[in-house]
């Protein structure tokens, strides 16, 4: 890596610091905080809180360009050893077909690339929030929130990471539109690819936690149609949102499914037009806003404050059977087609947030369809700690399929 600046190494020892002492408060952040709570040691709220304050995000074009359309680059200082970064603005779609901006994360490694290029590992991020803020790029340390980074550059790989339409940059919603954010992710690789000296091959690899298993899961069923000049090798999911509906309604009586169902509603409520005031008692319907516009992890105590008094007087009616609701979680949960490459999932038998049933419910969903899926059962392993766990099988698995 060529040599980080003084500042940019001092950031980076801080953010480890902090991140030792906060590991066991976090950890207690993870039981309440929603899919975004990923390992203990990956954010504080004090750091996530510093936000990136340069002008990369500002004055973003809007006129449209071909889906990978890389628009803009800057380095990122930080990177991890041996690594350079960039963050990168792109165009990509949505899943009406409409031009959509994107930010996101480029990391490379600086030794030299293997013949035919690196192999690129197309990362979804487990749920910030929604805002245009809470995306992980805006981020003084995006870093943190691209778990298994250090282990994937270690293999040879670059790693890239959409922040999902409508975050980071102005755009329609997209939380759980799995048909927006699987091309978000495969429009990322197109971008990063013609960046110069990153020397990027066409082999992709699609990794996902949580939300961002739903969205590596989308581009897998999506890829062949939409970006088939890219060689997509495999996909590899830990804890994936799938069925959206029991999803909900397992975890509706706590602030965590207040809150994933407050961003999931107004989302598919602005995208497809369905009234929230069908599914939500008025006051939970007035606080979608407020809720909309904080940050996980980052603004836990002001997102709670909002969501705790919803909790139990939240629905008037089961998502599961009430129209259009049903409707529209059932074409964002993945599993319906065979996919035409292996995937591995890999799930903590202790997961409080995606319960291991409805993940078991997915595999055996996949396997009936013909998908050559390998299945990961990680005993004592929670939603916050899965990824870091089942990792050494996911690095064995990316190597195994090339």
């Amino acid at each position: 890596m060529s040599a980080q600046p003084r500042s940019a190494r001092r950031s980076s020892s801080r953010s480890a610091r902090l991140s030792a002492v906060l590991a066991t408060a976090l950890a207690l952040l993870c039981l309440t905080s929603l899919v975004a709570c990923t390992q203990a040691e990956r954010v504080s709220e004090d750091l996530g809180a510093r936000a990136y304050t340069g002008r990369f995000y500002a004055d973003a074009p809007s006129t449209p360009q071909k889906p990978g359309t890389l628009v803009r680059s800057e380095t990122a200082v930080g990177a991890p050893r041996g690594s350079t970064a960039w963050r990168i603005l792109f165009w990509s779609t949505d899943l009406h077909g409409a031009p959509v901006l994107n930010s996101g994360m480029l990391v490379v490694p600086d030794a030299p690339a293997p013949a035919g290029g690196r192999t690129v590992v197309s990362w979804g991020h487990p749920t910030t929030g929604t805002a245009e803020k809470c995306a992980p790029s805006r981020s003084v340390d995006p870093y943190v929130w691209m778990e298994g980074l250090p282990e994937l550059l270690g293999q040879g790989y670059a790693v890239v990471a959409t922040d999902y339409t409508g975050m980071g940059v102005p755009g329609p919603d997209s939380y759980l539109i799995g048909d927006t954010a699987g091309r978000n992710l495969l429009d990322a690789v197109r971008a990063a690819r013609s960046l110069p000296r990153t020397d990027l091959g066409s082999k992709v690899l699609l990794w996902g936690h949580s939300q961002g298993g739903q969205a590596a899961l989308f581009a897998a069923q999506l890829w062949k149609a939409y970006a088939p000049e890219l060689d997509v090798r495999a996909v590899a999911v830990a804890a994936p949102a799938t069925d959206l509906a029991p999803l909900l309604r397992a975890d509706i009586g706590d602030i965590s499914g207040v809150s994933i169902a407050s961003y999931a509603f107004a989302a598919y409520s602005s995208v497809y037009g369905a009234p929230v005031e069908s599914i939500l008692t008025p006051a939970a319907a007035r606080a979608l806003p407020a809720i909309n516009g904080f940050c996980l992890i980052t603004q836990n105590d002001a997102l709670h404050a909002v969501a705790r008094p919803l909790v139990g007087t939240f629905l008037t009616a089961d998502p599961a059977t009430t129209q259009p609701w049903q409707d529209l979680l059932a074409a964002n949960t993945p599993g319906s087609v065979r996919l035409p490459i292996p995937l591995l999932v890999a799930q903590g038998l202790s997961d409080q947030l995606v319960r291991p049933d409805l993940t078991k419910a997915f595999v055996d969903r996949e396997l009936r369809l013909g998908t050559a899926v390998t299945y990961d059962t990680v005993p004592g392993a929670t939603h916050g700690t899965i990824v870091g766990k089942a990792l050494p099988r996911v690095l064995a698995f990316f190597a195994a399929v090339g």
